[in-house]
């Protein structure tokens, strides 16, 4: 069975292992890993804007963090002005709160083209937009454009191979790391088990290996 997708968050190592071994599949960035660059982004100009005001009004700015992280559309009008309230206090975090909701407008276009030219507009706005957290953020979605935009051409991510990462992880954490991997392997099946209904041991079972291979077996490849 030939590989089509390849979807990954973006460390670039995932991308070279894909360019590598898997040549003809379309790489996309995970939706939720280059969605929260601008969250990021957002919340360090937040920050930086919030140390300098007074004490009770950094107190007010902090527990209002949901409020600034909503998409304002969803706000009702009591929250909205709210909103306008500590955006009328910061010029940086208003004109920052602008690109994170043009920003998050792009999620809502229907193809890659349409994607494309919303995501190349808003980059090349956000590097003339004189705040470095900004800039950084538009490098980054520029650097990765391609696998960006790609995702837009199809629903897939890699959203049930992460939560069964951070499964194991627990696991492993809760047992206090495991010197045999024959028993590792067992525990996580056991743990898998209910949902055998749904995946197919099989399935499992590659999902193990290959989670596996990224977490030891790779770095010490590139080492």
């Amino acid at each position: 069975m030939e590989v089509e997708l390849f979807a990954s968050d973006m460390w670039k190592t995932y991308f070279k292992v894909s360019e590598t071994w898997l040549k003809n599949a379309t790489q996309v960035v995970d939706k939720y890993h280059w969605i929260r660059q601008i969250i990021w982004a957002f919340e360090r100009v937040r920050k930086e804007e919030q140390k300098k005001f007074p004490k009770s009004e950094r107190k007010y700015f902090k527990h209002s963090r949901k409020l600034l992280l909503k998409r304002f559309d969803e706000l009702n009008d009591e929250q909205k002005q709210q909103v306008n309230i500590m955006l009328y206090k910061s010029a940086n975090l208003n004109i920052a709160h602008w690109f994170k909701e043009d920003f998050l407008k792009i999620l809502d276009c229907n193809d890659r083209e349409e994607a494309k030219k919303r995501m190349s507009e808003w980059i090349d706005s956000a590097l003339d937009s004189g705040i470095e957290h900004l800039e950084k953020c538009a490098k980054t979605m520029l650097n990765w454009l391609n696998g960006i935009l790609n995702s837009f051409l199809t629903p897939v991510t890699n959203g049930f191979t992460e939560g069964c990462n951070n499964k194991i992880k627990v696991l492993k954490r809760n047992a206090y790391g495991y010197q045999n991997f024959n028993r590792f392997r067992n525990r996580i099946l056991h743990m898998f088990s209910l949902q055998k209904k749904k995946t197919s041991d099989s399935i499992i079972l590659s999902l193990v290996y290959l989670i596996y291979f990224i977490l030891v077996d790779l770095p010490q490849l590139l080492t």
